[in-house]
């Protein structure tokens, strides 16, 4: 199993908290640098969050940087109702004593492709703040990197955040553009995959996965999560992992039923992460992608050219299908296997 060494820049955040755990349990995944981006929480509370699930994961030393506070152009908005205070819904995790880098997350994501040219694949589950700033610290970063994943857009699909647009996109739309922009010209097999919600609203968890998880991880009592919970109970589960990870899952449950989606968790990030390790888990199409800045109803939408209206050559590859009982197994397997082996 070769090894994928990865940037990881998130905006931490419930999903993007499975997602960490998804990649921390992966063999063949080496984090070399995690980036923390204003966008669910601002961004010293990801910061907070990444370094503490570091601790509660009793992971080693990997570098997490403070990104960006605020996008480019438009005022920050976070979503703790989404989310919860802290971003990681009714959990509370330890302070794990961990320090941040020295350097931003911007000059972290420059300096870390220039030493390892062509090895490193960026996964980007939160708005493209930090990584706009590091394309105009390193215009070259494009080319140097092996593979982009990015967890946003919605093309044949309604928006989260407005009638339809992203909710990472819509965060920093000029971002996002940028990204786009610059990584126009590269061949196939070397452009971005965007993971919008087209596919990744079909990425539903449900409290049987969760019951699974823990069972998996050899954790006790059997974790029964219920709509009819009060946002009073805490996971009583003897897996430090599980107990943390179930009760900010059930937060996130929680907000979709009272969005009438049902009593169950979009896991848009873990679903990028698992692509970033295995693209073939995704059906993709290539398209020209551009989104929209100035549309008072549309800004940030992201717009796809699938047949070439604008003349202008594919810039990504869009995911369009999965099999979601596929995902769910792999990451149910890697997930619980790894809180097992740390208690």
């Amino acid at each position: 199993m070769s090894t994928r060494r990865l940037i990881v820049d998130v905006d931490t955040g419930i999903d993007d908290s499975l997602a960490l755990l998804y990649l921390l349990a992966s063999p063949e995944a080496e984090i070399v640098g995690i980036a923390s981006t204003s966008g669910n929480v601002p961004s010293a509370q990801v910061a907070a969050n990444n370094l503490n699930w570091l601790g509660v994961c009793d992971a080693p030393d990997i570098e997490v940087a403070l990104g960006a506070h605020a996008p480019l152009v438009a005022p920050l908005r976070t979503t703790e109702d989404t989310h919860g205070p802290q971003g990681v819904g009714y959990a509370v995790l330890p302070d794990a004593g961990r320090v941040l880098s020295g350097r931003n997350a911007a000059t972290m994501w420059a300096e870390l492709v220039r030493a390892r040219p062509g090895e490193i694949t960026g996964l980007v589950t939160g708005p493209l703040t930090n990584l706009a700033l590091a394309i105009r610290e390193e215009p070259e970063l494009p080319r140097l990197l092996r593979r982009l994943v990015v967890m946003g857009g919605a093309f044949n699909h309604p928006g989260n955040t407005t009638p339809t647009a992203e909710w990472n996109v819509s965060v920093d739309p000029e971002a996002a553009k940028e990204v786009f922009d610059a990584f126009s010209g590269l061949p196939e097999g070397r452009r971005p995959v965007l993971c919008g919600l087209d596919v990744t609203e079909t990425i539903e968890m449900k409290p049987h996965h969760v019951r699974r998880l823990a069972r998996e991880a050899g954790s006790t009592p059997a974790e029964i999560i219920s709509p009819d919970d009060g946002p009073e109970v805490r996971s009583t589960a003897s897996n430090q992992v599980i107990r943390h990870m179930s009760d900010a899952i059930r937060f996130y449950m929680d907000f979709h039923r009272t969005h009438d989606q049902g009593f169950l968790a979009h896991m848009h990030d873990p679903f990028a992460a698992a692509v970033a390790l295995n693209p073939g888990l995704a059906r993709t199409r290539p398209a020209t992608v551009d989104v929209e800045l100035h549309g008072r109803l549309t800004r940030g939408t992201t717009v796809a050219d699938w047949v070439g209206h604008w003349n202008r050559d594919p810039n990504v590859d869009i995911a369009v299908s999965t099999d979601p009982v596929v995902f769910f197994d792999d990451l149910i397997d890697r997930v619980g296997r790894f809180a097992k082996s740390v208690g």
